[in-house]
């Protein structure tokens, strides 16, 4: 009979009965006794009454009747601490039981009985099972000493079992290696700063020893750890790849995705130009295909840990692109992923056989996918130009098809293909206007009345057009209000004379009739514009459009390079750092990628995670529509100029989707359409209060409606706080230092006034840093030339660097100094601003910021305010840049000027900063952003230290 029978009782009186079979002479009655224990105790029931009586029966050879005591004791022992105290003796002397077996169980039940009381009496069996002559028992002792460091940390250091955990890294047997380090790692991770896993060359290959031997689960362990470490050259680096290149063919998808982190993390480091390079690429490619060919569920995870792949390195799965074509069968998370690596590996090769793949998806019955799968369309017209004619046949051809949806969204990506090739495809948009009287998606319907506005003087009857949208111009939603102000505007711009009645209509609507302030604020403009300037309105709002470029790639570079360090892991497949789901995860430590072979960068370089990422630029997106921070940030800062034509696009500038009134004039009204980088026709500040009666005389043109005279300014220089004394005489012996910090040209400067109240001269002056929050150490000596006599002063400035040992500090910016001289040697501690730690390459890209935004958690934002300052945001910005805050984008909203800011820290931490100022109002509110919010205290401090000063 099965062991099945012991959860079927359901008898009353049950505890008394066991507790009778529990104390009886015969040893089978006993076990069967436990087993209906641990069955009641498995299905929930109370039996903690039994404790006594099941401790009784530890003492016994039978292995499986240990193994369910055993059990029972974990389950019970946190409620029963008292109890659970008197099977410490029966654990101490199993651990010296002459079976290996049965010393590897008692350590495992003593790393899980959670009860302070009873660790102090484990520690001697479990230093005794650490050296161990069975390997068995060693590598069940190493994972007890990581759970016994989760209960009492201080305890597990004090009797130096870490040391012993360190010295079984060199132990013969593979296992214990693996669970060795699988231990220091889940120690270190709750100590970001200890250095428990002292990773050196002689470690790492010691590590690879035991990599060829282990179980699957122990090669995980230590190829985790091995992503951890940083080669010293790429010698170093190509013989770690070597001899990890053999797991990609391991049956266990979890070891070949380990596997692929460790050598995307250290291809890094080798030169491009190497024949092995290009080997190592080729070896990549099918392990990864090879994974797709699982159970839908594992496929997902390898298909968003490809898209991580082939957003850092596309070479890897460019001939691969077959594998990514859609089943049938295939689930429908499993077909869009599959769609997004498959616009993402689209290149002139292979465009052919994609578009052909998409038009077939296209007539599929998945509505979601359909959608998806002519989106793609547009994407790969925008991405590869050879392939543009291409695919605006394709979705003609599926215009023809008449299915509502796929119209819709045909016509939405064809407006894109418009702003990315102008004057090329415009043929079509006879077609387009056939299914006018189908569309009945807000995005779509945006999109027609843009393209007819757009190109109001090719069609003819576009003023017929857009009246019939204007029917019932209060029953569409905000974003089709919006495009077709602008529309109606420009089609009066193109036919004056014939299109006056309707552009005196749709301003009477927008201003008049609506009670939306963004419809009404743009309204106002371009009434005011119209009646005051046509010629300045005519440049504003038929300014020539910026192309777009393509949107394929959404996840900015740093936090690429962090998702790779943690391929097959959640992580990877949330695409979110891990702080951004774990909760109290301790420590801030973000992992990097090391600096790529030939970028003139140390790897010790603090920064060096980024050098790879910035080294090229970062790729340009379409922001999602409809959303207002993007609006904004589609604002530009260039200093305006009142004449000439609108400045050309840089080719690193990002476009939006949508027409923004040929330059920015919507999205500084809050149009919510997506957004251009705007201000085409140069305007950068924001509109002045709007008068209250627009029959008043406008005396001052567009000059006084944008404040052409204001905009960003320049900045005015780096703040410094004033010196203060950091160290007075009295308490070194005649010494008086005061100083402060400041940054100049980049560099971090410690400007001291050394003073000498004593009667005897001082020589022989030296300076040292305590271990700090940023690493911040002195760059040379302290270079006191000439003896420093009684009542004379000297001033001495000190350059820093911040490639120091590091050690977070309670406040995070004290700095622990020790200054010697020829009398003695003085401590004394400071505080220096967080600001001098800001760097001159901190400006985000727009869409960069906007995607960081989303990213880091809304835990993560602290607001402040700051009270009393007395600045116009043009000066408080300006001030700003003067000490590396970047003002991204500005915003006015009724009457409040919002300042979007970013900062980047020297260890490579950025801030997001949104700065409100109110005119006529001192006190100023910043919210804070950053992936380490214990930051944000002190960057408000210094926020607050540079406006006021």
């Amino acid at each position: 009979m099965t062991d099945s029978k012991y959860f079927t009782t359901t008898k009353k009186g049950e505890i008394f009965e066991l507790k009778a079979e529990l104390n009886s002479d015969k040893k089978e009655k006993k076990k069967e006794a436990v087993k209906k224990v641990i069955a009641s105790m498995t299905v929930g029931k109370d039996v903690s009454a039994l404790f006594p009586d099941v401790v009784n029966c530890m003492q016994t050879d039978n292995l499986e009747l240990k193994k369910l005591v055993y059990l029972y004791l974990m389950n019970y022992a946190k409620s029963q601490p008292d109890m659970a105290i008197m099977a410490v003796n029966t654990f101490v002397k199993d651990c010296e039981d002459p079976n290996p077996l049965i010393r590897a169980l008692a350590v495992r039940t003593m790393g899980c009985i959670r009860v302070d009381k009873i660790t102090e009496y484990l520690c001697e069996p479990l230093r005794k099972c650490l050296k161990d002559e069975d390997p068995y028992v060693r590598k069940t002792a190493a994972v007890c000493v990581a759970k016994l460091h989760d209960i009492n940390a201080q305890l597990v250091e004090d009797q130096g079992f870490l040391d012993t955990l360190k010295d079984l890294i060199s132990d013969s047997n593979p296992m214990v290696v693996a669970n060795a380090v699988a231990a220091l790692s889940e120690i270190a991770e709750s100590h970001p700063n200890s250095n428990l896993l002292d990773l050196n060359p002689q470690t790492i290959n010691k590590l690879l020893t035991a990599l060829n031997e282990c179980t699957e689960w122990g090669q995980i362990f230590i190829l985790d750890c091995l992503a951890n470490y940083t080669p010293r050259d790429d010698r170093e680096s190509q013989s770690i790849c070597e001899r990890v290149t053999p797991r990609l063919s391991h049956a266990n998808s979890a070891v070949v995705l380990s596997a692929v982190k460790v050598l995307m993390k250290f291809m890094e480091m080798l030169p491009k130009d190497l024949d092995y390079y290009g080997t190592l690429l080729k070896k990549l490619a099918p392990p990864l295909v090879t994974l797709l060919s699982a159970e839908p569920e594992l496929q997902y995870v390898a298909l968003r840990n490809i898209n991580l792949i082939v957003q850092r390195r596309p070479e890897i799965l460019k001939h691969e692109m077959k594998v990514f074509f859609v089943k049938y069968n295939d689930p429908i998370y499993v077909k869009l992923e599959k769609l997004d690596i498959m616009i993402r590996l689209a290149s002139q090769a292979n465009i052919a056989q994609v578009l052909a793949e998409l038009k077939e998806y296209a007539t599929e019955v998945d509505v979601d996918f359909v959608r998806k799968a002519v989106r793609a369309i547009g994407r790969c017209a925008i991405k590869v130009e050879q392939s543009a004619e291409r695919c605006v046949s394709t979705l003609l051809d599926l215009i023809q098809t008449k299915v509502n949806y796929v119209v819709q969204e045909a016509i939405v990506v064809i407006k894109d293909i418009f702003r990315k090739y102008p004057n090329k495809y415009e043929s079509v948009i006879a077609t387009l206007c056939e299914n006018l009287d189908s569309l009945d998606e807000p995005e779509a319907r945006a999109a027609m009345i843009w393209i007819v506005g757009e190109y109001a003087e090719r069609i003819d009857n576009a003023d017929e057009l857009l009246e019939s949208f204007l029917e019932g111009f209060h029953d569409e939603s905000t974003q089709v209000q919006l495009q077709l102000l602008t529309a109606i505007v420009k089609l009066f711009l193109k036919k004056p004379t014939e299109t006056q009645e309707l552009v005196q209509q749709v301003l009477s609507l927008a201003t008049q009739d609506s009670d939306n302030p963004d419809l009404r604020d743009r309204g106002y403009i371009y009434w005011r514009l119209l009646s005051t300037d046509p010629v300045a309105a005519k440049e504003v709002v038929l300014a020539e459009k910026p192309l777009i470029s393509e949107e394929t790639d959404l996840i900015e570079p740093t936090l690429l390079e962090e998702l790779i360090c943690h391929i097959g892991t959640l992580a990877s497949v949330y695409h979110k750092p891990p702080s951004a789901f774990v909760e109290g995860s301790r420590g801030v430590q973000h992992k990097r990628l090391p600096g790529s072979a030939g970028s003139g960068e140390s790897v010790d370089s603090p920064d060096t995670g980024s050098a790879a990422g910035v080294s090229e630029a970062p790729p340009a997106v379409i922001p999602s529509q409809g959303d207002l921070l993007g609006d904004l940030l589609n604002l530009d800062l260039t200093p305006p100029t009142a004449t000439g034509p609108p400045p050309a696009p840089s080719s690193g500038m990002q476009m939006g989707a949508m027409d923004l009134l040929g330059g920015g004039l919507d999205s500084l009204l809050g149009g919510d359409l997506g957004g251009s980088p705007a201000m085409g026709a140069g305007f950068g500040a924001p509109p002045a209060a709007m008068p209250a009666s627009f029959n008043a005389p406008v005396s001052g043109g567009l000059d006084d409606l944008f404040d052409l005279g204001g905009g960003v300014g320049m900045p005015m220089g780096s703040y410094s706080p004033p010196k203060t004394v950091w160290l007075p005489a009295m308490k070194a012996k005649g010494l008086e230092i005061s100083g402060t910090f400041a940054r100049r040209a980049g560099v971090i400067q410690m400007e001291m006034t050394l003073t000498n109240k004593a009667m005897s001269v001082m020589t022989d002056f030296a300076i040292q840093f305590n271990r700090n929050s940023f690493g911040l150490a002195p760059a040379g000596p302290l270079q006191v030339l000439t003896p420093l006599s009684p009542n004379q002063n000297i001033e001495v400035t000190l350059p820093l660097s911040t490639v120091g040992p590091v050690m977070k500090m309670e406040p995070l910016t004290n700095l622990q100094v020790a200054v010697k001289n020829n009398i003695d040697v003085f401590y004394f501690s400071c505080q220096y601003p967080i600001s001098m730690l800001f760097v001159e390459d901190g400006k985000m890209e727009r869409q960069v910021f906007l995607a960081t935004w989303k990213d880091i958690p809304n835990d993560n934002e602290s607001q402040f305010q700051i009270k009393d300052c007395h600045l116009n945001s043009d000066a408080a910005s300006s001030k700003l840049q003067g000490s590396n805050v970047f003002t991204i984008a500005k915003r006015t909203v009724e009457g409040q000027d919002m300042l979007y800011q970013s900062m980047k820290l020297t260890n490579g931490i950025w801030v997001l900063a949104e700065l409100r100022v109110q005119a006529g109002n001192p006190n100023y509110t910043v919210s804070l952003k950053c992936r380490a919010p214990e930051v944000s205290q002190c960057v408000f401090q210094s926020y607050e230290a540079m406006l006021k000063n």
